[in-house]
């Protein structure tokens, strides 16, 4: 067999990108090795929201996967892997300390390690494309199982030990609504997919460059395509979204419940003021963020009153509030993160109650066994029954997401399609860094996915609106008090992904591997027919 067949190249031999990379990443020892794999993870992170540095992408990954083929050894890609995963995560989930600084006081010997610390079984998911691709032939059979086993192992992170699918690797195109239509279609695991080939695509050389702009002029006019249609008229509803700016160490304090409430009541009724006057006719909806309310609304029927009277006549008030039950001697022996529908007589007349819940920040796992407790009080959250969709008089039915219950692709909509859905969410635990921004992208590629209209209020920001193809309506920055006002956009007609869910980014993910395995079995065939 020809020697140009064994080499790492292959068809990818003749790229002098590729030959310059692996004279400077295939040599070093072992320590050089990891430590270069960590920064190279951490340039990769460069990619996420809210800097966008795409370009990082062409030295990080094209480095990663040049480290892991050229080494000796599984071991030594294994832990090339493990390297780039954990500097990817690290500088990915740095902005998770801003959380434990809220009560430094208590949790002050966390900060050092906790991010490092969640990094590291996170960082183990990228073993699975390092591994798996050394089982390949060299040449683009090798980077096909790379980006496939990439994407399964995004997959395999939205649903083991609870799940926890942030930054995947297609939202850094979520920076405008373009570059993402093609989630309507593939999702963003199909996403990661064609990011994982337009990056490896440079080690090819010319032919590559060549084949990663025709992907994108595709891309892009797909985009276009789905983007040309003359938005329809929104609902005849006035969104009013209430971002109090509260700070997250001020929340729950005594002293601090009357002022904040006030302050949620006078926006309110601020905000509806503006709307009726901007949209005569229109119902108001009126949406405050994920336990905004510091009175339980669903119990407290003065609170629940004082709430409901900002609101015009038939206007609605879709509030973040704890719910609880109470027992003979007036304790709650259970209690939920709850949204409550209010009307203006402070009614509730429905509530939907989180269902996906946060390890470690809304339940203890191992409750009992574990040195430490980060959550407060006595009891933990209780989970809901899940998804539904709310129908209300004079509004389209809509699902409600509360927190990161939005970061689930293809799980974000019960078993009746709603018209819109409604993220509420305090991403004040996390002050003024990427996270907000990190949410604010997964919810925008919901919209996308499902073609659905999303409406997030967040309690520091970002709360923004978006129409059914993910393009910004409206918005308000982060760390900013004030209201969002904007129509209801319209519900487009469900997408491919909205349809079949997971099964398209399971059923390309299937196919690249097969291809590649197929490629794989025949080039280690050749040898023997060459020697009949």
């Amino acid at each position: 067999m020809p020697d140009r067949r064994r080499g790492l190249a292959g068809l990818l031999r003749g790229g002098a990108f590729r030959g310059r990379l692996t004279r400077h990443l295939a040599g070093p020892g072992f320590w050089r090795a990891l430590a270069l794999a960590f920064g190279l993870g951490a340039v990769a992170a460069l990619a996420l929201p809210p800097v966008h540095l795409l370009p990082a992408l062409l030295v990080a990954l094209p480095g990663l996967f040049v480290m892991a083929s050229e080494a000796p050894t599984a071991r030594r890609a294994a832990w090339i892997g493990l390297a780039w995963g954990w500097g990817f995560h690290v500088a990915g989930l740095h902005w998770l300390t801003n959380a434990i600084l809220t009560e430094v006081e208590r949790f002050w010997w966390l900060v050092p390690i906790a991010v490092p610390a969640l990094a590291v079984p996170l960082a183990a998911f990228t073993l699975i494309p390092v591994l798996l691709m050394r089982l390949a032939a060299p040449g683009w059979p090798r980077a096909l199982a790379f980006a496939s086993a990439w994407v399964a192992a995004e997959l395999l992170r939205g649903v083991l030990f609870t799940g926890f699918p942030w930054n995947l690797l297609g939202t850094v195109w979520a920076f405008a609504s373009l570059p993402i239509q093609a989630a309507a279609w593939i999702g963003v695991h199909g996403l990661s997919l064609a990011t994982v080939l337009l990056a490896l695509a440079p080690l090819a050389g010319r032919r590559g460059w060549a084949g990663a702009a025709a992907a994108m002029a595709g891309f892009a006019l797909l985009g276009l395509a789905r983007l040309w249609p003359a938005e329809p008229e929104p609902e005849p509803v006035a969104v009013v979204l209430v971002q109090g700016n509260v700070a997250q160490e001020a929340k729950w304090r005594e002293d601090s419940r009357w002022p904040i409430f006030r302050r949620y009541v006078e926006m309110t009724a601020e905000g509806a003021r503006l709307a009726a006057a901007e949209a005569p006719g229109h119902r108001v909806l009126a949406v405050w963020p994920e336990t905004a309310s510091p009175f339980l609304l669903a119990s407290d029927a003065e609170a629940a009153r004082i709430a409901g009277a900002a609101l015009p006549p038939e206007g609605l008030l879709l509030a973040g509030t704890v719910r609880a039950v109470f027992g003979a001697d007036g304790r709650a022996t259970r209690v939920w993160n709850s949204l409550a529908v209010l009307e203006p007589s402070g009614r509730v007349l429905d509530a939907y109650d989180k269902a996906h819940l946060v390890p470690f920040g809304e339940y203890m796992p191992l409750r009992g066994l574990l040195p430490v407790r980060l959550v407060h009080g006595a009891l933990d959250f209780s989970a809901g029954p899940g998804l539904r969709s709310l129908a209300l008089p004079g509004l389209p039915a809509f699902s409600a997401l509360i927190c990161y219950e939005v970061i689930f692709p293809g799980k974000v909509v019960g078993p009746d399609r709603p018209g819109f859905l409604v993220n509420i969410t305090n991403d004040a635990w996390f002050g003024v860094s990427a996270g907000p921004h990190q949410h604010l992208a997964s919810a925008r590629l919901r919209a996308v996915e499902e073609g659905l209209p999303m409406l997030r209020a967040a309690q520091t920001g970002i709360s923004a609106v978006f129409d059914a193809r993910g393009r910004q309506v409206a918005r308000l920055g982060l760390a900013e008090t004030g209201v969002v006002l904007a129509p209801l956009p319209k519900a487009a007609p469900p997408t491919p992904f909205a349809r079949l869910g997971l099964a398209i980014p399971l059923l390309l993910v299937g196919l690249s591997g097969l291809l590649s395995g197929i490629v794989t079995h025949r080039e280690t065939r050749l040898p023997r027919r060459e020697m009949v």
